[in-house]
């Protein structure tokens, strides 16, 4: 009698590569069937836009590519996962699901009713930690429970060994009476054309971005990463926030640089800290998930913001008279993506100039970006507004005029997004930032009292 074939949901973890799932589902050596499905409840979120959608799509392209160069065939449905698994795992006569845990709430509640409409059926669930180099629960206080301050947590989470990366699977056995069948159309599964020009996506694409990095500005990554003009910077956010890249294979060729420059060693340092921090905000969201509609600290939701539309609107078009402010924000309009020196300035300018809430541009940044990611956006606007964990105090406040002078000296990095800077015509700034300094602080002293 032949084995039963299992199921591998893939979700946000769109390679072939260091895949727990996938690895864990071909050590079982029976037929695999990998299967995507489009959520309509993911594809109505009023914050999704139509950048992620598309790179998305792009991403399963190739994902779809490289399973089959491996021997299997991506199988794409559309609907709610807890109906179409089940169908599909008794269509195929599956036994067995594999996937990777998410740390999101909507993604954990639908895992949780997938799982009860699987179990249902008889079949077994293997959920797998793959998402973070360290999963929720491992980095722990020694008197137990999550930490909530970075530094501490940076370092247990150093003093653990890091998991080293899975190979990719050689071959997998397909699931007989499949037939071959293309993606259909991104119209067909509620995806619009995007609205700019998309990154390189897929596997191959974070495989060469990550060498390219590793090869030109890994060794100076501290020094380069704060000055938007020297792009400096992985570009590798949107690959982790698909997964077409693990983070373990990042860590782990940050560490082979480490090993063969020696004298890299802090700047390769700076850089892992980067991936401490996804892994940190990840955690906070696992464990604290009222972030996700709310400040971390409850009395910062007392705070009596603004939220001046008009000025809001002023803010996202990049027209606020403020250089620096307004490069950033016209990258992240014409582009999907935004320095992170910039994305802390921008935040600090809306939430402590402007005096609106921090999540009306955590809003516009998920509709915007093509990295967008609810713990890593979440965790930078929360320490920005100075609502959250690590928080930057909330009296630290970012000068944008010192900001522009210091991280773009020579003004290329304006020049390119803003050349009318120095014309008659760039409007005046819309606020006085001195004042506005002291109002924020007055309204920040007065939630929490």
């Amino acid at each position: 009698m032949a084995a039963a074939p299992v199921l591998v949901w893939f979700r946000r973890d769109l390679r072939v590569a260091d895949h727990t799932a996938l690895h864990c589902a071909a050590a079982e050596g029976v037929p695999l069937a990998p299967v995507f499905v489009f959520d309509p409840s993911i594809l109505a979120a009023k914050d999704l836009g139509v950048r992620r959608p598309a790179y998305l799509y792009a991403c399963l392209e190739s994902l779809a590519a490289n399973l089959q160069s491996i021997g299997s065939l991506l199988i794409v449905r559309k609907g709610h996962p807890e109906v179409e698994l089940p169908a599909l795992a008794k269509e195929i006569g599956a036994k067995k699901i594999f996937y990777n845990k998410d740390v999101e709430p909507f993604s954990r509640k639908r895992d949780a009713k997938v799982d009860r409409a699987l179990q249902s059926q008889g079949l077994e669930i293997i959920s797998c930690d793959d998402l973070l180099i360290h999963p929720p629960g491992r980095v722990q206080r020694a008197a137990g429970g999550p930490y909530t301050v970075f530094t501490p947590y940076s370092r247990a989470w150093l003093s653990l060994p890091p998991q080293d990366p899975l190979p990719r699977p050689r071959q997998l056995s397909p699931i007989k009476g499949i037939k071959p069948a293309p993606l259909p159309p991104p119209e067909q599964v509620g995806i619009q054309p995007c609205d700019i020009p998309l990154p390189p996506a897929g596997e191959k694409a974070a495989r060469d971005a990550l060498r390219a990095f590793a090869a030109k500005n890994l060794r100076h990554y501290s020094e380069r990463r704060n000055y938007p003009q020297q792009d400096a910077t992985s570009r590798l956010s949107a690959h982790l926030r698909f997964g077409t890249l693990s983070p373990r294979t990042v860590l782990a060729e940050a560490r082979r640089v480490r090993v063969e420059d020696p004298k890299s060693r802090r700047e390769v340092d700076v850089f892992i800290g980067e991936l401490i921090w996804r892994d940190f905000y990840k955690q906070i969201l696992w464990e604290f998930p009222h972030v996700a509609s709310g400040s971390f600290r409850p009395e910062y939701d007392r705070v009596e913001w603004e939220n001046n539309r008009e000025k809001f609107e002023i803010w996202c078009q990049g027209r606020t008279g403020f250089p620096i402010v307004d490069a950033a924000m016209r990258q992240l309009n014409r582009t999907g993506w935004m320095h992170n020196r910039l994305r802390m300035i921008v935040a600090s300018f809306l939430t402590k100039d402007l005096l609106i809430s921090w999540q009306w541009g955590e809003r516009y940044f998920m509709e915007k970006l093509f990295d967008g990611d609810l713990a890593a956006n979440n965790g930078g606007w929360q320490w920005a507004a100075g609502t959250g964990t690590d928080a930057q105090p909330y009296f630290r406040i970012f000068n944008p005029s010192s900001q522009a002078e210091r991280f773009d000296p020579e003004g290329k990095f304006i020049a390119q997004y803003v050349p009318e800077a120095d014309l008659l015509t760039y409007p005046a700034p819309m606020v006085d930032h001195a004042k506005q300094r002291i109002r924020a602080l007055e309204m920040y002293k007065k939630a929490r009292s």
